[in-house]
């Protein structure tokens, strides 16, 4: 996976990673804070939040002894801008399926 949007959806797989960016969309913390709500070590949610790091979806910071996280939303954006194409696809495939049912169901009115 070496482009930006695979990386990027390979890390929104996972359903901790996506629970860290639920948090950290609330505002930083870091990585001993996102931990809490996990039945998870600081170790291993320290390694989610470097996955999501390499995503670009979070960045971290330095303040002191103390390295907080923080939502990072342009790759998300990319990942939406993405998504719009198929969406406007499937609603125009939905719109034209509304307009055959109707015109079934009109003829069959007659």
């Amino acid at each position: 996976m070496s482009d930006r949007l695979s990386t990027t959806l390979s890390a929104l797989a996972d359903p901790t990673r996506r629970a860290i960016l639920a948090r950290l969309a609330l505002g930083e913390a870091s990585v001993g804070e996102l931990a809490e709500p996990f039945s998870l070590s600081v170790r291993a949610i320290s390694k989610h939040v470097g996955v999501l790091e390499k995503a670009g979806l979070i960045t971290r910071g330095r303040d002191a002894q103390k390295r907080p996280s923080t939502l990072d939303l342009a790759r998300l954006r990319e990942v939406n801008d993405w998504l719009e194409a198929y969406r406007r696809l499937w609603e125009d495939r939905f719109d034209n399926l509304q307009g055959v049912l109707k015109r079934i169901s009109d003829e069959t009115a007659k």
